[in-house]
């Protein structure tokens, strides 16, 4: 009788369907991306032309297109490369640093249900004002630099991801609770071993909402604050009626928040399939 496979094939093969997996949905969301781009330029296309708005003041993609293609514009492509990469730093740092942030105080509302019921209505008050009315203030108090950038892309990260991956950790079966409670586990090792995993989803989903956020709250903070990147590019750029300038940083940002969620639907997939095969998110 011939032999039956062996735990270690059968673990290579597990491992090869789950790459395999991955990649097909890694493929796919690619894909879905590209054709996001395509219809959303589609649609502009579309309401320049259709609706006859100004050419003075409108731009189609296609007129962005030649205005970066145009060999005539490398002093403007280099504008828009640096004040690209001054806002994807600030960006970034905003998401990173809210996101930490966020999920070091689910974590405390979780082991400490005090922390909760002393922090989260103060929370929810400074979350009622509007950001635009605090960046004067947060730039008084953290400077016109990089820190108050990312204290501003931050603070529109917190909230989604704090909220979202609070209410995951709530959400892990009671029966799972009470396994662990019952081999004498302590909650902060039930927290990392059964209630963290099971809030992998919910910590994606919420990176997915607050990715384009932080974008938004970056360049909010350099047009009111720093006075650099995409955001004063595109005030100065509407103040001098340098338009087409200003239509190629929109255009700049759109891609680069579809960019961001693709990123982070692959990142999902990687991640869970590592970590909670069980929980592996729908296709992209």
């Amino acid at each position: 009788m011939s032999a039956g496979p062996t735990p270690a094939t059968v673990r290579a093969g597990l491992e090869r369907h789950v790459a395999r997996r991955v990649a097909g949905r890694a493929a796919r969301g690619f894909g879905g991306a590209l054709l996001s781009a395509v219809v959303i330029c589609a649609v502009w296309q579309l309401l320049v032309k259709g609706l006859r708005l100004d050419p003075f003041l409108t731009r189609g993609p296609l007129d962005v297109w030649r205005y970066l293609t145009d060999p005539a514009n490398s002093a403007e492509r280099d504008l828009l490369r640096e004040a690209s990469r001054v806002t994807a730093v600030d960006a970034i740092l905003g998401l990173v640093g809210g996101t930490v942030a966020a999920l070091v105080t689910a974590v405390a509302f979780t082991l400490w249900r005090g922390v909760e019921q002393t922090l989260l209505p103060i929370a929810m008050a400074l979350r009622a004002v509007p950001l635009v009315a605090m960046t004067p203030l947060i730039a008084l108090i953290f400077g016109r630099g990089l820190l108050a950038v990312t204290v501003i892309a931050g603070i529109v990260t917190f909230f989604p991801v704090l909220v979202n991956v609070s209410l995951a950790l709530r959400a892990v079966p009671k029966s799972a609770l009470d396994l662990m409670r019952a081999y004498g586990a302590a909650p902060f090792v039930t927290l990392l071993r059964v209630q963290l995993p099971g809030a992998l989803p919910a910590l994606f989903a919420a990176l997915r909402v607050a990715a384009p956020l932080a974008l938004i709250g970056a360049l909010l903070a350099e047009w009111l604050a720093t006075g650099s990147g995409l955001g004063y590019l595109m005030l100065a750029s509407v103040t001098t009626f340098e338009l087409d300038r200003m239509w190629t940083a929109v255009t700049i940002v759109t891609v680069a928040s579809i960019a961001l969620y693709t990123l982070i639907s692959l990142c999902e997939q990687l991640t869970l399939a590592r970590y909670a095969p069980e929980q592996q998110a729908r296709p992209l």
